[in-house]
């Protein structure tokens, strides 16, 4: 019985039975393990003032260092880029939709404005990158710190608590969220520039379980991982975890070229410095972005 361990908000949880679905398709049984983190436990700050990396997966990792799982199941965004010793990613999934949604409450709808927000509208989200991003679009925003699980988020908009919210499109996706009755701006990922590996599933095993990374291997996604390798590269080289204001994005196109846009900003206001590289090979792109995000000019 291979055992699951996850945290236990509703995506969380979707991601770790997706994986057991495909567990039972090749005939392998297991069971989830709920697990809180730190960042579970900690509601009350935003993510950029949660002290450390990794508070999204540190004590499933260690429960998986402690051999009370097989698999520790994470968001790929939020797994830091360097891994306890002893533990490794085993497989990825396929990537969902890696764009960022404003999600917008009717009342504070202006068509005639960039991102279809009223001026001085209220935007929720905990995340520094789309911090950064939102405001380089529409400085007449109001950002306001917001936490809580995506339903959560998403009702704070109809309740009035907030006027708009930020969200990866692929939460909303997986867990089918019925948004009609809101305004929606489904930004281009080349425009507003999603977190690095946004809407992937990694799998974690410890490395001596050679049984587990086998069966694991069998359903990992190698073409994701050539692009979100680029991505989680370049948040490595700059020494960031998930509360970093970078995005970055690479896609990979039908005659095998690598194409990466990174954005990376500072605090809502402040100058982002924005780099697109192509190239035939994945081979150095993340060190020549980093390069030019050190160097280049500010957008």
């Amino acid at each position: 019985m291979i055992r699951i361990g996850t945290r236990g908000s509703k995506l969380a949880l979707w991601q770790a039975n997706d994986l057991q679905a495909k567990l039972s398709k090749a005939n392998v049984e297991s069971e989830l393990v709920i697990i809180k983190t730190k960042g579970d436990n900690i509601q009350h700050l935003s993510f950029d003032k949660i002290e450390g990396k990794g508070f999204f997966t540190k004590e499933i990792e260690d429960a998986l260092l402690a051999n009370d799982i097989d698999i520790a199941v994470h968001s790929l965004k939020d797994l830091p880029t360097e891994a306890p010793e002893g533990l490794s990613i085993s497989g990825l999934s396929s990537r969902a939709n890696p764009a960022d949604l404003l999600i917008i409450h009717p009342d504070h709808v202006d068509k005639k404005r960039l991102l279809n927000l009223k001026s001085g509208a209220s935007v929720g989200t905990s995340s520094i990158r789309r911090k950064v991003q939102i405001v380089k679009f529409d400085n007449e925003v109001e950002i306001v710190d917001i936490r809580g699980n995506v339903p959560t988020r998403i009702n704070k908009v109809r309740e009035g608590v907030v006027n708009a919210i930020v969200l990866a499109a692929a939460g909303v996706e997986r867990l089918k969220i019925d948004i009609s009755d809101l305004e929606v701006v489904r930004f281009n990922p080349l425009e507003f520039i999603p977190a690095p590996a946004q809407g992937v599933i990694g799998y974690q095993c410890r490395t001596t379980d050679k049984v587990t990374r086998t069966i694991v291997a069998g359903i990992h996604h190698k073409d994701v991982a050539a692009c979100t390798n680029v991505e989680r590269k370049i948040l490595n080289l700059l020494d960031g975890g998930c509360q970093l204001p970078l995005g970055a994005y690479c896609t990979q196109d039908k005659q095998g070229h690598f194409h990466c846009t990174a954005a990376l900003g500072s605090t809502p206001g402040a100058a982002l410095h924005t780099v697109s590289y192509s190239s035939s090979t994945s081979s150095g792109m993340a060190e020549h972005i980093f390069s030019q995000l050190k160097t280049s000019t500010p957008a």
